[in-house]
C-alpha cells in the first residue's frame, strides 16, 4: 500500500507540472521526456551488462538503424558485438566510431581489443599507439601486453601485465594470462606462482588451474598441487596431467595417471578412457 501511495504521489506531481504550465502541454511534455531519457540509460545500462548479448546486439541494431548519428548507439552496438563474440563485425562498427570527431581514447581501446580479438596484431598496435601515454587504464595495458606477447618483447609484456594487474581489483584472468606468457617462454617456476596467485583471486578460474598443472609436468612433478577443485576438475587435472606425462616420455606414470582421472571422475570419462586405450594399443 505504501508503494502505491508513493506512485500516485508522484504522478500527481507530474500532473502538477503539467498544471503550471500556461497551455498544459509544453512542461507535461518536458517531463516526459526526461522521463524517457533516464529509462533508455537504464535499458541500455542493462543490455550491456547482464542481458543475453545476442539479444543486446539485435536493441542497439534497430536503435542505430532508426537513429544512425548517436554516437551513443553505436558504441553500444560495438560493446554487444565483442560481448557476443562477434570480433569481425565489432572491428566494422568501432573502425567507424573512431573516426568519428567525438572519439574518445576509450574508443580507441575498444577498436583494439576487436582488432586482437581477430587476431589483427598490427592493426591493434596502431590502434592503440593512437592513444596517448598518459591515458592509463586496465583494458589498454592488458592489451598491450598481450599484442608484446605476441611480438616476443617480454621485458615490455611483464611490464605491461604488472601495470595492468595494478589497476584492477579482480587481476586474476591478466594473471593467468601472465603466466601462460612466462609458461611459453619455459619460466616454469614463475609460471606456476602467477597460477596460483590468479587462482586466489578466482577459485572457480579452471584454466588457471589447468595450466598449473602443465607448468608442473613441465618440469616433472606428476602431483596435483593443493588447490580447491571440484570432484570433476580433480579428474580433469589428473588426465591434463597424464598427457603431460605420456608426452615427456614417462608413459607408465601417464598410464596410472589416467586411470586416476578415471576412477575419480564421477561419470564416464570418455576423453580419459579413449587416452588411455590408444595408449595401450
Amino acid at each position: 500500500m505504501r508503494h502505491i501511495k508513493t506512485g500516485m504521489l508522484c504522478l500527481i506531481s507530474v500532473v502538477a507540472l503539467a498544471a503550471c504550465d500556461k497551455d498544459g502541454k509544453g512542461e507535461y511534455s518536458k517531463t516526459l521526456k526526461n522521463v524517457n531519457v533516464i529509462d533508455e540509460s537504464n535499458l541500455n545500462n542493462i543490455m550491456l551488462t547482464v542481458a543475453d548479448p545476442n539479444e543486446a546486439v539485435v536493441y542497439f541494431q534497430k536503435a542505430v538503424t532508426e537513429e544512425p548519428d548517436r554516437l551513443d548507439m553505436q558504441r553500444g552496438l560495438g560493446q554487444s558485438l565483442l560481448r557476443a563474440k562477434r570480433a569481425t563485425e565489432a572491428g566494422v562498427i568501432w573502425s567507424k566510431i573512431v573516426k568519428h570527431p567525438d572519439a574518445t581514447n576509450d574508443d580507441r581501446v575498444f577498436y583494439a581489443n576487436a582488432l586482437v580479438r581477430q587476431g589483427e596484431w598490427k592493426k591493434a598496435e596502431k590502434a592503440l599507439d593512437e592513444v596517448p601515454p598518459t591515458y592509463e587504464t586496465f583494458e589498454r595495458y592488458r592489451l598491450e601486453a598481450i599484442i608484446a606477447d605476441t611480438n616476443k618483447e617480454w621485458k615490455k609484456a611483464d611490464s605491461f601485465y604488472e601495470t595492468a594487474v595494478g589497476l584492477t581489483t579482480t587481476p586474476g584472468t591478466v594473471l593467468n594470462n601472465w603466466g601462460f606468457s612466462k609458461l611459453s617462454r619455459g619460466d616454469y617456476d614463475e609460471a606456476e606462482r602467477l597460477f596460483g596467485e590468479a587462482i586466489t583471486y578466482d577459485p572457480s578460474l579452471f584454466t588457471a588451474k589447468n595450466n598449473m598443472v602443465l607448468a608442473r609436468g613441465a618440469r616433472k612433478n606428476y602431483t596435483l598441487p593443493i588447490i580447491q577443485v571440484t570432484q570433476v576438475e580433480r579428474a580433469q587435472l589428473l588426465h591434463t596431467m597424464g598427457l603431460t606425462a605420456i608426452k615427456q616420455g614417462d608413459i607408465e606414470t601417464g598410464k596410472a595417471l589416467l586411470d586416476e582421472a578415471i576412477e575419480t571422475h564421477p561419470q564416464h570419462f570418455e576423453a580419459a578412457i579413449r587416452s588411455l586405450r590408444t595408449l595401450e594399443s
